[in-house]
């Protein structure tokens, strides 16, 4: 008896460890921005932009959204935050190891919206012994990073435009 419960409770720990719920994580760069100010916030067109990633993501059951703190993170995540009826959750972007530990911990779909030189940057954590993401250039806004976690732990990314969609 005494073996079958040590034997059960190894076994639980085993699989809690190891495992992760499924889920698909989507990281994406702030729509287009105004060009004046310290935290300017977007132009028409990324207005425009942020409404086609709410209507992009409005199947996918997203149960959290992450931003950092700037109008234009805030603003391009903002139309997909309201389609789901959910806040915005800010996140530190110089912590990136704390965002991914906490990406990986939640449950549902996720919204990450970050900066030209922090998107490639999440999504390498997901990558493995693939092929690395570089930095967008300034000019670069249509990227979406489409993470697949597995309940393996395995991941895939793949990057997309939004015309993919």
């Amino acid at each position: 008896m005494k073996y079958i419960l040590l034997f059960l409770i190894v076994s639980l720990a085993a699989a809690c460890s190891s495992k992760q719920q499924p889920k698909t994580i989507y990281i994406v760069r702030h729509a287009e921005k105004q060009l004046t100010g310290n935290d300017p916030e977007l132009l028409l067109a990324g207005d425009v932009r942020a409404r086609k990633l709410a209507q992009i993501l409005a199947d996918q059951k997203i149960t959290h959204i992450f931003s950092t703190d700037y109008n234009r993170t805030r603003l391009t995540a903002a139309p997909t935050a309201s389609e789901a009826g959910i806040e915005i959750e800010i996140y530190d972007p110089k912590n990136h190891d704390a965002l991914v530990e906490q990406l990986r911990s939640l449950e549902g779909n996720i919204l990450v919206v970050g900066h030209s030189n922090t998107v490639g940057k999440v999504a390498n954590y997901f990558v493995g012994d693939g092929e690395k993401f570089q930095d967008l250039e300034d000019s670069e806004y249509n990227f979406i990073y489409e993470v697949t976690l597995e309940k393996d732990g395995n991941s895939v990314v793949v990057r997309k435009t939004y015309k993919d969609y």
